[in-house]
């Protein structure tokens, strides 16, 4: 059989194509990866506030305030 243009058209349809999804999959996995360190950011966060809240008996607020540096100000006098 002998190839017709439209074959030829066809291929460089599947060759571009084939080309986005690889681009398209590079960048996902990009981003997976950028976005690791608040994850891990994340999950110290959630170990932090169980750690707090099941120590001193207080509310879920303000194991998150201490967490995050800010319970002093909340601090009452």
């Amino acid at each position: 059989m002998s190839d017709t243009p439209d074959n030829k058209v066809f291929d460089w349809i599947k060759v571009v194509n084939s080309f986005a999804l690889m681009l398209c999959a590079l960048c996902l996995a990009f981003i997976a990866l950028s976005l690791r360190p608040v994850a891990q950011w994340a999950n110290n966060q959630n170990t932090c506030v169980e750690q707090e809240t099941t120590k001193s008996q207080a509310p879920i607020s303000w194991g998150v305030r201490k967490c995050n540096g800010r319970s002093k100000v909340y601090q009452v006098k």
